[in-house]
């Protein structure tokens, strides 16, 4: 038997304190982390704005001290980042921007610009329906499944659980939700 069998302690190789950590800086490593930076120096602007240097029991203190941590924190890691060596074989649109991000972007941007003249509904549902048929690649049954049972779950909690108004559009919403009050015996409408 050798001295290992029985120590409960066996001499072995350290193990690695970082095993998750990367050799290598990827892309949009580095302009994030001094984003993050700015971040936190602009909310240490605004929390000494809140009542400077006055005293330790002012009300900008707390607010000072946690903003100043992460900006030294943003700081250390900004300077860590810059000294890894770039990845290679990664570019920036494949990692950061890939195309379903950009082609969901555009989505949201065309769901913004139809939503005041089409409405709530049809505008929704045109989202859906091409968001769900791009991003999953199933066929039609499964797509408008899903996008008109999302739509009614939508528009059950917020239209009529919530009462949040929705543009109306070229739907007659109002009309249609009267409809329904009126066959509801002994209410009025």
């Amino acid at each position: 038997m050798s001295r290992n069998d029985h120590d409960p302690f066996p001499e072995e190789a350290p193990a690695d304190p970082h095993p998750h950590a990367r050799p290598d800086r990827h892309p949009g490593e580095a302009a994030f982390s001094v984003l993050m930076v700015l971040a936190s120096l602009v909310l240490l602007w605004e929390a000494y704005g809140i009542s400077g240097f006055e005293a330790l029991s002012a009300p900008g203190t707390v607010p000072m001290a946690t903003t100043a941590v992460m900006a030294v924190c943003a700081a250390i890691v900004m300077l860590r980042t810059f000294r890894l060596p770039r990845a290679e074989g990664e570019g920036f649109w494949k990692v950061v921007l890939p195309r379903p991000v950009i082609v969901v972007a555009l989505l949201l941007v065309g769901y913004a610009l139809l939503l005041r003249p089409l409405g709530f509904l049809p505008t929704s549902l045109l989202f859906l329906v091409i968001a769900v048929k791009y991003l999953s690649r199933r066929g039609w049954g499964f797509t408008l499944a899903v996008s008109a049972g999302s739509l009614l779950a939508i528009y059950l909690v917020f239209r009529i659980v919530f009462t949040v108004l929705m543009p109306p559009g070229i739907v007659p919403e109002g009309e249609m939700i009267q409809f329904f009050r009126d066959l509801i015996p002994g209410r009025a409408g």
